[in-house]
């Protein structure tokens, strides 16, 4: 049987690596390790002094219903005071498989509903990235990187930037009390960016 020339071979071997780079580039895509997103949202309908706690602490200004503010108004009988924003829990984020940092933070609007807000979020970009909401807990290093689908989870959509100040509508039927941490959520390899747990306010 003859032997292949090396020509062949070298025709051979490029064929090959075409058709992995094929594959692979679109699966992998590696570029987005140096591009980035930026958004910057503001809290819908927030003033960034009026954002309250769940504590009872008074607003920073009140005013009446022409907008006007005014100092140690009165409220009237029988009629509820609107609130602002309220942030119910937040928590700071981790390093998972990628460098992540920011905070994630649940906050119920004057409307009543609610928003999960990432603040100053900065983690690679990457392919399939969700933002969930989850039950499972926050761990340090490879042991935290893959449990967030083990258990009850809730995908808020696809993350919309790898950097930047962001908000998530939580629907009104999701049960706040069945998730205590935030994933950057990578779907294609089932890995998590990085993490935060979620602390009451």
């Amino acid at each position: 049987m003859p032997t292949p020339s090396r020509r062949a071979v070298a025709v051979t071997v490029v064929a090959v690596a075409a058709v992995v780079a094929a594959v692979a580039l679109p699966l992998f895509q590696p570029w987005r390790l140096f591009t980035d997103t930026v958004v910057d949202e503001a809290l819908p309908g927030a003033d960034p002094i009026s954002m309250t706690t769940s504590s009872a602490a008074p607003p920073t200004i009140s005013g009446d219903r022409s907008g006007t503010p005014s100092s140690g108004a009165t409220q009237a009988p029988g009629k509820s005071q609107s609130r602002g924003p309220e942030r119910l829990s937040t928590g700071r984020f981790i390093t998972h498989e990628h460098d992540t940092q920011g905070t994630a933070s649940i906050v119920r609007l004057a409307d009543g509903s609610r928003v999960l807000r990432l603040e100053g979020l900065d983690t690679s970009d990457g392919p399939d990235l969700e933002v969930w909401l989850s039950d499972a807990p926050v761990l340090e290093g490879k042991a935290g990187w893959h449990v967030f689908d083990d258990g009850r989870y809730r995908s808020l959509g696809q993350l919309k930037g790898n950097r930047g100040n962001q908000n998530y509508p939580i629907p009104a039927s999701v049960e706040l009390a069945d998730f205590t941490s935030v994933s950057i959520w990578c779907n294609r390899f089932n890995v998590s960016f990085g993490a935060a747990k979620l602390l009451q306010v």
